[in-house]
């Protein structure tokens, strides 16, 4: 059996930039064990595998260990295989039906606007041994219903962290998002994300995360439209908007490769 797959960098306008995610394209529900080799023969931080249902699709992501309830970059980058090899016309939304509830993309002449469920974040007391796994100090710490999110001082922090990921992936269940206040014009936040624990050492842009980084700052920064830069070694930008109770996450995506993936019948 012969599958079509795609590469797509997102959350960029340029090849080998943003994060990486394979799109796989069934015409019908693949065997959940399936995609899991799928994606660990990928090897990406997320494989997603959109079926089409009436007007609508069907998703899941996959990690090269497990499968997620939320994943941004791959959302956007299997919004941009369907309207760039024309699965969907350019002016309907793709309608998404996954562990995460309803998700839309739409978009924008170059941009991909996702909406997605804002998270909210409760403070609580800092776990000494996750600092020192990440190796910095936290300005203070704060749990989402899945991740940690620490705040540090300023944005060189958090990018010259250097995590003992061995360590840092006995020590939680998910992720740890990193963040601190952006210092360079246009840019109100930065962030990094890690997730060992699932096989992703670091998420090079991580669309989920910002479902919490969003409500976070806005309440800090007292403004609802904000921009955002994930400092891992790719890269890559995020325009957000909190309306209510969602997210908007836009960004731009890269098909990098097209191909067949040859399964055994």
């Amino acid at each position: 059996m012969e599958l079509p797959i795609w590469i797509v960098d997102a959350f960029t306008d340029r090849p080998f930039a943003g994060n990486p995610a394979a799109v796989c394209l069934a015409g019908k529900p693949l065997a959940e064990e399936t995609m899991r080799r799928v994606a660990a023969e990928m090897n990406l931080s997320e494989t997603a595998f959109p079926v089409p249902e009436g007007e609508s699709f069907r998703l899941r992501w996959f990690t090269p260990k497990v499968e997620v309830d939320l994943c941004g970059h791959a959302t956007l980058a299997s919004g941009h295989v369907l309207w760039s090899e024309g699965f969907l016309p350019p002016e309907r939304p793709a309608v998404f039906f996954t562990r995460s509830g309803r998700l839309t993309a739409t978009r924008h002449g170059d941009w991909i606007e996702l909406d997605f469920p804002a998270r909210s974040v409760r403070e609580v007391t800092p776990d000494q041994a996750i600092l020192d796994a990440l190796g910095c100090r936290a300005l203070s710490c704060y749990r989402t219903a899945d991740n940690w999110l620490i705040e540090v001082a300023d944005a060189a922090t958090v990018g010259r962290l250097t995590p003992d990921f061995a360590r840092l992936g006995s020590l939680i269940e998910h992720g740890v998002i990193v963040t601190a206040r952006g210092e360079k014009e246009g840019i109100d936040f930065v962030s990094r994300f890690f997730a060992p624990a699932f096989g992703v050492a670091e998420d090079p842009v991580t669309g989920s995360s910002h479902c919490s980084l969003v409500p976070f700052w806005a309440e800090k920064l007292k403004k609802t439209e904000l921009s955002a830069w994930q400092l891992s070694a790719r890269g890559g930008r995020l325009q957000l908007n909190l309306v209510g109770e969602r997210v908007a996450i836009a960004g731009q995506a890269v098909t990098v490769l097209r191909g067949k993936l040859e399964l055994p019948d």
